[in-house]
C-alpha cells in the first residue's frame, strides 16, 4: 500500500492539517515539526499525487506555446503535436494555447509574449531566437511567477527554467559524421543552408559539423552558411549559383527547418550532381524527399516527445517537484529510406 498522508502524521506525531500546511509549501508551521513531517515523507518514501491535489484545488494550468508563423512543415507539426498531448492529458486539467509570432522580428516577439495575461498564466514554451529583447520578455514572465521554457532551440543566456529538445551541437556533429561516411574517400565541399543563423539551434548544429570534419574528414569543406529567411527565390538563386561556382560540391547540410524550399531548389537546379543531402526534422516533405531520393538522412527530434516533455516540465515546475531528466531527453535519432517509419 502507498503512504498517505494519514501515515506521514502518524510517523511524525503531528495533526493532518500541518501535513498539509508542509506539503503545500506555506510558512505558519513550527521549523521542528516542518522537519518532523519532512523526515516522517522521506521514511515512508512518500510521493505526492498532484493530479489528485490540484483536482480537489480545482486547480487549472494555463499553459502557452509560443512558435514561429510563416509556412514551416515542422512548425505546423509541432502544433499538432502540442494540441494532441494537450487533448492527451485533459485529466491534469491544463488549458493550453498555441500563438503564433514572427520570430524574426524581436520586438513583435516581446510584443506577444507581453500580450500574454499574467493574471492566469502559469508557464510558456517558446521558440523563438534569443535577443536581448527577448532576454528582457523572459524576465519579464519569470519576475511575475510564470515559469518559462525554450523549445527546439535553446535560450542559454535568459532565464529559462529548462530547454526542450535535442543537443544540437551533437545534432550537427552527426551530420558530419553521415555527410563523411556517404562521402568515404572522396574531396570536395558542402552547402549548408539554414532559415536563419540567429537561431541558437543552427549556430551549435553548425560548430558540430566543422568540428567533425575538421577533425574526420579533412578532405571535405563546408562553404559559408547560407541564409535564406523564407525566401524562396534566394535559396533557388544560392543553389544555382553554387552548383555552377563549385564544381567539387559533393553534398547539401539543411540546418533549419525549412527544408521545402531547399527540396524545391534542389530538384530544379541539381541535375545530375547526384549530391548527397542530409536535413533535418521529419515532415511531410522531407518523408516524400526520403522516397523519392531527394534526401539521403533526415536527423529527427520526436515531435509527440517535445511536446509532452514541455507540458510536463511546465507541470512539475508548477507543482515544485522533481523533474524526470531520463524521460525528459529528447534523442537523436536517424532516418532513412530503409527504415522510414
Amino acid at each position: 500500500m502507498k503512504p498517505t498522508v494519514h501515515d506521514i502524521a502518524r510517523e511524525a506525531g503531528v495533526s493532518l492539517s500541518t501535513v498539509d500546511r508542509v506539503l503545500n509549501g506555506r510558512a505558519d508551521v513550527r521549523p521542528k515539526n516542518a522537519e518532523r513531517v519532512k523526515a516522517a515523507v522521506r521514511k515512508l518514501g512518500y510521493v505526492r499525487d498532484t493530479n489528485a491535489a490540484n483536482l480537489a484545488k480545482k486547480r487549472r494550468y494555463n499553459f502557452v506555446f509560443v512558435l514561429p508563423e510563416g509556412p514551416s512543415s515542422f512548425v505546423d507539426t509541432v502544433a499538432a503535436a502540442v494540441r494532441e498531448a494537450a487533448d492527451a492529458q485533459v485529466t491534469d486539467r491544463a488549458d493550453v494555447e498555441v500563438r503564433y509570432v514572427n520570430a524574426a522580428d524581436p520586438h513583435a516577439i516581446v510584443k506577444c509574449l507581453k500580450s500574454l495575461d499574467l493574471g492566469q498564466l502559469d508557464g510558456v514554451a517558446i521558440m523563438v531566437p534569443e535577443t536581448p529583447q527577448v532576454r528582457d520578455a523572459v524576465a519579464h514572465l519569470k519576475s511575475a511567477g510564470a515559469y518559462v521554457v525554450s523549445l527546439v532551440s535553446d535560450l542559454p543566456n535568459s532565464r529559462c527554467d529548462h530547454f526542450i529538445g535535442i543537443d544540437n551541437f551533437s545534432a550537427g556533429q552527426t551530420a558530419g559524421a553521415l555527410l563523411g561516411k556517404f562521402l568515404r574517400n572522396e574531396t570536395g565541399s558542402i552547402l549548408v543552408t539554414t532559415n536563419s543563423m540567429v537561431a541558437r539551434d543552427s549556430i551549435e548544429r553548425r560548430y558540430g559539423l566543422d568540428e567533425i570534419l575538421s577533425r574526420d574528414y579533412p578532405g571535405l569543406t563546408a562553404l559559408p552558411t547560407i541564409e535564406f529567411h523564407d525566401d524562396t527565390k534566394r535559396i533557388h538563386e544560392t543553389l544555382e549559383r553554387a552548383i555552377s561556382e563549385h564544381p567539387e560540391l559533393r553534398a547539401i547540410y539543411s540546418m533549419g527547418s525549412g527544408n521545402t524550399a531547399m527540396l524545391d531548389a534542389l530538384r530544379d537546379h541539381a541535375g545530375d550532381k547526384n549530391l548527397v543531402v542530409v536535413a533535418h526534422d521529419l515532415t511531410s516533405v522531407t518523408r516524400q524527399a526520403l522516397v523519392d531520393g531527394g534526401v539521403d538522412a533526415i536527423i529527427v527530434q520526436n515531435v509527440g516527445h517535445l511536446a509532452r516533455s514541455a507540458l510536463r516540465v511546465l507541470r512539475a515546475k508548477c507543482d515544485d517537484i522533481e523533474i524526470y531528466e531520463a524521460q525528459e531527453q529528447i534523442r537523436i535519432e536517424i532516418v532513412m529510406r530503409e527504415n522510414l517509419y
